[in-house]
């Protein structure tokens, strides 16, 4: 199973649409919260090439985006892939 980490606000509508998705999945992730650790933000821009947006969520590893992006990954058959790795 493909490691998942995903950086988020409490507040953050599309945080929790990524964070369900993943859950329905049945797929454990890791998150930090940039709010509660506000010293994470700079790596989480640094690590996503500039997104300074949450939820910026990586698989193995490798920035995948946001939710939009994540939710683009299902529709085109390409997470559950990149989830089984």
């Amino acid at each position: 199973m493909a490691t998942v980490e995903l950086y988020s606000r409490p507040t953050c509508g599309f945080c929790h649409m990524a964070k369900r998705l993943l859950t329905d999945k049945g797929i454990s992730f890791s998150e930090v919260n940039i709010t509660a650790q506000p010293e994470k933000r700079a790596e989480m821009i640094q690590r996503a090439n500039g997104g300074s947006t949450v939820p910026q969520i990586f698989i193995d590893g490798t920035h995948v985006g946001g939710c939009d992006d994540l939710f683009a990954l299902e529709r085109a058959g390409k997470l559950d892939p990149l989830l089984t790795a």
